[in-house]
């Protein structure tokens, strides 16, 4: 195997590029710029040494905590509640969320190995008491384990006084078309309905 062959097989195990894909990217790098390809080697080496989880929300960040924790104008009341670290940096970009986050480490999965002791659940409880917190935000994948994960949390978290519990609705995204909308989507449309 050549050095482009063993570019292109390290680049198709990233989520989402296939080998054609890995190819036109390891071919786009061979004809840039050199400065590029070093500055981009450079960016690629030192991002796991300047990028970690904030020992608060569990966000990536270079500095701990992160912006989001340390921004007074944020509503402390408030914590949004996700999967992985990703998913906070989507919710901010689509704009209108002013509160706190809270990163689960992922979602309870038990063929996989996966419970509420491999999850970043008992410093969320802490948070939650401690930090008078009066709404948490379950926003988990609308999958099975996402589902179960959030009853589990609810659950747990329904024990806390005026705590408000609530998940982020689901049903037909916009622009999208009754059609193709599957089963459980349409049935999740019609319980999250709102006033019009």
């Amino acid at each position: 195997m050549n050095a482009i062959d063993e570019l292109t097989a390290s680049f198709s195990r990233l989520p989402g590029i296939g080998k054609k894909s890995a190819a036109r990217i390891v071919n786009y790098i061979l004809k840039s710029d050199a400065g590029y390809v070093q500055d981009f080697s450079r960016q690629l080496s030192e991002l796991q040494q300047k990028i970690h989880p904030c020992s608060l929300c569990g966000a990536w960040t270079e500095k701990d905590p992160c912006p989001i924790c340390q921004n007074p104008q944020r509503d402390k009341s408030m914590i949004c509640i996700v999967e992985q670290p990703q998913d906070v940096q989507t919710i901010e970009n689509a704009g209108g969320y002013s509160g706190l986050f809270h990163v689960l480490g992922g979602v309870i999965a038990p063929l996989d190995g996966i419970g509420p002791e491999q999850l970043n659940i008992k410093s969320l409880v802490k948070r939650v008491q401690d930090d008078f917190v009066k709404e948490v935000i379950l926003a988990m994948n609308p999958t099975f384990e996402g589902d179960s994960t959030a009853l589990y949390l609810q659950k747990i978290l329904s024990s806390v006084e005026n705590l408000k519990i609530t998940r982020l609705a689901t049903g037909i995204p916009v622009g999208g078309d009754l059609e193709y909308a599957d089963k459980l989507t349409l049935a999740r449309s019609f319980r999250g309905r709102t006033p019009f």
